[in-house]
């Protein structure tokens, strides 16, 4: 579909000019210019003139974070160290988002159904411009959930998707185009899964892939071209064990292919996020670039960029930085408002 006709889509302007206008909206903007007429509305809203913005330049690519939540102010607070509580004492995550290109900052409202914080270790993609919401634990029961939800940055509204077809947990997930892809992490039992499957934003379905030649619990997924690629993991019977491979699913073809030594036996695969490629044909560690963030390192590629996460000792405070191009150089340190220093579970990049 193309974008509709409309000659005064800002009266007194010609009809190209008031789309460029339009256009050029910063996306911050777009909540409130779609409460201006209902063709604004219709317009920011679809996704033609997402697709618009981002072929000629004008969307940006922010990272959205699985973030501790700040402690509540005093006098109420009682563990100022902790943040905010969900009902059964364990502490809140909610999603902050970083522009790198301004360096701003935000946090998202939460979850309709989850008031005092996300499910733990829930997981996140995007699609068309949309943060997507998946899995992770009831943080009250602690029980794993196949929850999907969907936030619009365009009407700041979050919606319910279509529920995950099993219970699943520390998953690797990917996006590309319209689809979230998962694979591995392990169901309620604690069995290692090979299950992969792929759902679809436009559509609200689930599809099933084949299946991967081998079990991956606490695998990492990252999405490098038209492949995805699920890193490192370990079976059932090797808990913690983690592997040096990785399976990739070309998302054209549908097919698996193994990868060996693309990342180091017994290393968490998380710091491969970002989903670089270094010149000895490996995935980049960003735990290994810098001793600023060789524990708990996490990563989010933005374009170029990529945003580096991770503490310089156990128990040290996890600290940002920027990464421009690929694995040699200095990092930079980003400078994070007191409000968002929360620890980081994980991450992704949304092109908004």
């Amino acid at each position: 579909m193309m974008i509709p006709n409309l000659t005064d889509w800002i009266p007194g302007l010609p009809e190209e000019l008031g789309l460029e206008c339009l256009t050029r909206l910063p996306y911050s903007a777009h909540s409130i210019a779609s409460r201006v007429c209902r063709p604004w509305r219709s317009l920011l809203q679809s996704d033609e003139f997402y697709h618009h913005r981002r072929e000629n330049g004008y969307t940006r690519k922010v990272a959205c974070l699985v973030q501790a939540l700040p402690p509540p102010p005093a006098p109420e607070a009682v563990e100022l160290t902790t943040g905010p509580k969900s009902p059964n004492g364990s502490p809140g995550y909610g999603i902050a988002v970083f522009d790198s290109a301004s360096r701003t900052w935000e946090r998202l409202d939460p979850i309709p159904k989850y008031p005092s914080g996300l499910p733990m270790f829930c997981q996140l993609g995007s699609c068309q411009g949309k943060l997507v919401v998946m899995g992770g634990w009831d943080p009250v029961t602690y029980r794993p959930v196949t929850d999907v939800f969907v936030y619009d940055f365009t009407t700041c509204w979050w919606t319910k998707g279509k529920a995950m077809p099993s219970k699943r947990s520390f998953f690797a997930i990917g996006s590309h185009e319209s689809r979230v892809y998962i694979a591995g992490g392990h169901d309620e039992g604690k069995n290692a899964l090979k299950s992969a499957w792929a759902y679809d934003l436009r559509r609200d379905e689930w599809t099933e892939l084949t299946q991967m030649s081998r079990e991956r619990d606490e695998c990492q997924g990252v999405v490098i071209g038209d492949e995805f690629w699920v890193v490192s993991g370990y079976g059932t019977a090797s808990q913690g064990a983690f592997e040096g491979g990785a399976e990739v699913l070309d998302i054209g073809s549908g097919r698996w292919r193994l990868v060996d030594g693309a990342w180091e036996e017994g290393q968490c695969p998380r710091a491969c996020g970002g989903g670089r490629i270094g010149r000895d044909g490996r995935l980049v560690s960003w735990a290994e670039l810098d001793s600023a963030v060789r524990v708990g390192t996490r990563g989010v590629g933005l374009g170029s960029r990529t945003l580096v996460m991770g503490s310089e000792y156990e128990g040290a405070k996890q600290g940002m930085y920027i990464k421009d191009g690929g694995q040699n150089g200095k990092l930079e340190r980003v400078t994070v408002p007191e409000e968002f220093c929360g620890f980081v579970q994980s991450g992704c990049c949304v092109e908004i």
